[in-house]
């Protein structure tokens, strides 16, 4: 599964965010985290049609998206969406 967090330099709650994805990643150890700077790769963001910093992507193994959250999730937030991820 894989956790996309979409950030920008101008952004506070991204630091927030980034703190309850890695804390969310230690119930899930197979669970990778990439992070996304809408400055560095606009092209990305636009492709993934992101509004607001910080959103965070939840996709299954097949790369399909499970879950999304713009805004500060927490972390039973991203675990219960997190569920929706796994193999079945």
């Amino acid at each position: 599964m894989e956790l996309t967090l979409v950030t920008s330099a101008f952004c506070g709650a991204c630091s927030r965010t980034r703190s309850v994805l890695t804390d969310a990643a230690r119930f899930l150890p197979d669970a990778t985290i990439t992070e996304i700077d809408v400055a560095r790769e606009p092209d990305v963001a636009e492709a993934l049609d992101i509004r607001l910093t910080p959103t965070v992507i939840i996709r299954d193994e097949s790369g399909t998206e499970v879950f999304r959250a713009e805004g500060v999730p927490t972390v039973p937030q991203v675990l219960t969406a997190a569920v929706k991820a796994l193999p079945s």
